[in-house]
């Protein structure tokens, strides 16, 4: 049994606050009647919630993005599209969030959800969930970058980076690497690579886990992504 109230802040109605006014104004009905009880308890899977005469959504939506650069990764932006704006009409409902970021001009895989301790499992350091990008650098990635990475990058503001994996794209071509990382700070690939004395021209994200970015999915597409995939995201680390 769920509280009406936290049932429908789950499925992305509005924020607990929202729901609970909703409820009040006589905008949910339960099974037919108006319920202005915000502590009624329901069962989630047998009982017939409606507000202003519409079912409420799925609890949690899980949506693979293959980000455009661009675009940033927001909610929302007075001067840039964000990835919610970009989002297909039909995937679209009140509540959802990049899970992570990628910078603005960064493209490739973003997971954008309505479950917040989703992704704060995905995105906690503890968790060592590997993200995995492509760098195209200015230069040669030579094996002392390789071992800089290996031993944790310092970065300009002091701050010591976990340690992390470079590796070459292939091996005739050392400016393109291969980076993992279990961190998501701010412009950190970038700032990693730059402290090797080394700018990078172009980066992708192609993986979170063992979720990888479908090679199907052309740029700016999305997807819902299903049980297994979900569960891909959380096997494999670093350490």
């Amino acid at each position: 049994m769920e509280r009406l109230d936290k049932h429908l802040a789950s499925r992305g109605v509005g924020t607990r606050k929202e729901v609970q006014k909703l409820i009040k104004s006589g905008a949910v009905t339960v099974d037919g009647s108006v319920c202005k009880i915000i502590d009624r308890k329901i069962d989630a899977e047998n009982t017939a919630v409606l507000v202003n005469g519409q079912p409420v959504g799925e609890k949690f939506i899980y949506i693979m993005m293959n980000k455009p650069a661009g675009v940033v990764s927001a909610t929302e932006d007075k001067r840039d599209k964000t990835v919610i704006d970009i989002l297909p009409d039909e995937l679209k409902r009140r509540g959802l969030f990049p899970a992570g970021r990628l910078d603005k001009d960064t493209e490739g895989l973003l997971i954008i959800t309505n479950d917040g301790d989703f992704a704060h499992r995905m995105l906690s350091p503890k968790k060592h969930v590997e993200k995995r990008y492509i760098a195209t650098v200015d230069g040669e990635i030579s094996e002392e970058t390789i071992k800089r990475f290996e031993q944790g990058i310092e970065l300009s503001d002091g701050y010591k980076c976990m340690p992390a994996k470079l590796e070459l794209a292939a091996k005739n071509d050392n400016n393109v690497g291969i980076v993992t990382i279990c961190e998501g700070k701010f412009h950190q690939v970038k700032r990693m690579f730059a402290a090797c004395g080394l700018n990078i021209v172009h980066l992708q994200r192609i993986s979170i886990g063992n979720l990888y970015l479908n090679s199907n999915l052309p740029i700016g597409y999305c997807k819902t992504l299903t049980n297994l995939e979900i569960m891909q995201i959380f096997i494999g680390n670093i350490h």
